[in-house]
């Protein structure tokens, strides 16, 4: 039997399991990688919402990332949920002193109603210090938005801003545009270069879409840890989300929006 590539989530725990931690593990094992973790804070929320956060201590968030890197080696590391400028100096610490082979930025900024998650100087922190070391960042539009200090409208508006945080940061950038008006989910890959390729899918209409951001880019850090470049990596875990949700789109887990399938059957 051939040995997984480990995949190191640093993220926050969602106890309803539909996001963030929780997700990241089985989609990582949904895709034949082993999953480790490294906690950044516990949310008290389900299929209804959020209503309540506690933020583990930046040392806490240090020790457990580096007991892994230290002991399991990860070819890649995921990063989702980082509440503070001191966690985020972390996990910045983190990486400069074990340089994993991949890193995958999730930017938690903006909620889906809109609302800011993170102050301004952690975002000016991330900015200037953790996107430099990534190898992909994938916001969505809003969160590009932000990180890059445009409003985007259209697709163009999307390409431009991903091209702006490409540049600036030497990383590539995956903007996902569920957020834009029209029929489809279309992403955009920019890369520091100056290309771009753009990813078409239908945008499938269901109930249980929690934790979608947090599967896309664990899923991609699962495929570049086995051996995929990006625009591959991009490709297949498009196409593993896209199954994910068709599986679930009938299911009844909560009473709000609901998890994904990330066991489905092919």
């Amino acid at each position: 039997m051939r040995q997984p590539q480990v995949i190191l989530s640093i993220a926050g725990s969602d106890p309803s399991g539909g996001a963030g931690i929780q997700a990241d593990i089985k989609t990582i094992s949904a895709l034949g990688g082993y999953a480790a973790t490294a906690v950044t804070a516990i949310t008290i929320q389900n299929t209804l919402g959020v209503s309540g956060v506690t933020v583990l201590s930046p040392d806490v968030v240090r020790r457990q990332a580096e007991a892994v890197m230290d002991d399991l080696c990860p070819r890649a590391v995921k990063i989702g949920m980082v509440c503070t400028v001191d966690i985020a100096a972390a996990i910045v610490a983190t990486i400069s002193s074990h340089h994993p082979p991949f890193v995958v930025y999730d930017p938690v900024m903006v909620s889906t109603s809109g609302a800011r998650l993170m102050s301004a100087d952690a975002t000016a922190f991330i900015r200037r210090s953790l996107l430099p070391l990534c190898s992909l960042i994938t916001p969505n539009i809003p969160e590009a938005g932000v990180l890059a200090g445009v409003e985007i409208k259209t697709r163009h508006d999307a390409i431009s801003a991903g091209l702006t945080l490409a540049a600036h940061t030497s990383s590539d950038v995956l903007v996902k545009g569920g957020h834009l008006n029209g029929a489809g989910a279309d992403d955009v890959l920019c890369h520091p270069s100056g290309d771009y390729r753009i990813y078409e899918a239908p945008m499938i209409h269901s109930p249980n879409l929690h934790g979608t951001g947090c599967t896309l880019s664990s899923a991609i850090a699962t495929f570049l840890a086995q051996g995929a470049d990006v625009e591959t990596a991009v490709a297949r875990a498009k196409e593993y989300i896209t199954a994910a949700i068709q599986a679930a789109a009938g299911w009844h887990i909560g009473k709000g929006n609901g998890p994904l399938g990330h066991f489905f059957e092919t």
